[in-house]
């Protein structure tokens, strides 16, 4: 089958590579029809992460089911099924409290969590590729409704920047009425400002530097914050009378740069702690890693930055983190897609063959004006 293989430091290729097959009779294999790029899948291929060369890469995903293991009960062969992004057993201790993002099982012995495609995350091959084998197939698979395929490119959101933006604001907090400050309007912090507004949020700011970007959160009906015009934090700070936002939200990760265009890993961890007002709840759903040899500061080379913990803890702040578990949103997300409550292919700027994916990857990689999202249909 046909394939995005990393190569190296962006060099992705399309190959021919073994096809996917059942493995355990918990699996299914799934003929994909959409994947997306992720902004996460551009830190493997800048090379700040330590993926193995000869992998697969691709963990949003959505097909047709082509083959089902002996063992799966639920799901049928041509159910439409959208594919959450970590791969979770469904029995682990992690797994049994909601945390699917941290199974014990799937993941490399002495970790948690799992995923398809990326780096330290297991063994497991992406789905940006003719097809996928899934295992436990029962528990991981969402089946779609009948919409399935009309809506495709709304419910294959679902595999994980839908579900991270609302983790977002549920790490932060949000309750109707609150004021809420994103930082990032990449894939995950438009989906953070459409869940935001769904969750009742009174005012949505959202700091950002690509103008394509903004135009899609202004409409959106956020107020759109250009950091590159002036100081971000000064203008909430403006918006919300001088006390600062009552939520934050962090969908950048730790190769934020200020607006000069250089790196700084800790700008907008530091720039939400003075955004956001004393009491406040801040989520942190931008990739951060333990290790990063291709970082220039010291600190950020070993996962670390310069937080700002003295004004933080003056301020009395909450911060939760973490990948989204995203089955513990993904049913309630998806019955809002298919209600038309929620429309998050909003955001989707290119729809391309999977055989223009290595152009994909640069093209999105070098914030190419209006690549916002991309999907790859390898049907095409």
């Amino acid at each position: 089958m046909k394939a995005l293989v990393y190569h190296g430091t962006k060099d992705v290729r399309i190959d021919k590579v073994p096809d996917a097959k059942i493995e355990k009779p918990t699996d299914v294999v799934v003929k994909i029809t959409t994947t997306n790029i992720c902004g996460s899948d551009l830190h493997m291929y800048e090379g700040r992460t330590d993926v193995e060369k000869g992998k697969v890469l691709g963990h949003e995903n959505m097909g047709l089911v082509e083959e089902v293991g002996k063992a799966v009960d639920t799901v049928r062969v041509g159910d439409y099924v959208c594919l959450p992004f970590n791969i979770g057993c469904g029995f682990c201790a992690n797994c049994e409290r909601g945390l699917t993002g941290y199974c014990l099982t799937c993941a490399v012995p002495g970790s948690a969590g799992a995923a398809y495609g990326f780096a330290g995350m297991g063994p497991y091959s992406g789905g940006q590729a003719e097809y996928l084998r899934v295992p436990y197939a029962d528990f991981n698979c969402l089946q779609l409704p009948a919409d399935g395929k009309e809506k495709e490119n709304d419910y294959v959101m679902l595999s994980d920047v839908f579900p991270t933006g609302w983790h977002a604001t549920e790490l932060a907090g949000i309750s109707p009425g609150d004021s809420v400050v994103i930082y990032g309007a990449g894939p995950v912090g438009l989906m953070a400002c459409l869940s935001a507004t769904i969750r009742g949020a009174s005012k949505v700011m959202v700091v950002d530097r690509q103008p394509d970007r903004l135009k899609l959160a202004e409409q959106m009906g956020a107020t759109a914050i250009d950091d590159s015009k002036g100081d971000a934090v000064e203008k909430v700070l403006a918006l919300t009378n001088g006390l600062g936002a009552d939520c934050g939200c962090e969908a950048v990760g730790y190769q934020c740069h200020d607006h000069h265009g250089h790196e700084v890993p800790n700008l907008t961890m530091n720039n939400l702690v003075k955004s956001v007002k004393a009491t406040g709840g801040i989520g942190v759903v931008g990739v951060f890693i333990p290790v990063d040899p291709g970082a220039n500061d010291a600190l950020a080379k070993k996962g670390q930055i310069a937080f700002d913990f003295g004004s933080f803890w003056f301020k009395g702040q909450k911060i939760r983190t973490g990948q989204a578990n995203v089955k513990a949103y993904n049913r309630k997300l998806r019955d809002l897609i298919t209600v038309g409550k929620a429309k998050p292919s909003m955001i989707v700027s290119h729809e391309l063959s999977l055989d223009k994916a290595p152009e994909a990857y640069k093209n999105f990689d070098d914030k190419i004006k209006g690549w916002t999202k991309v999907i790859l249909k390898p049907s095409l």
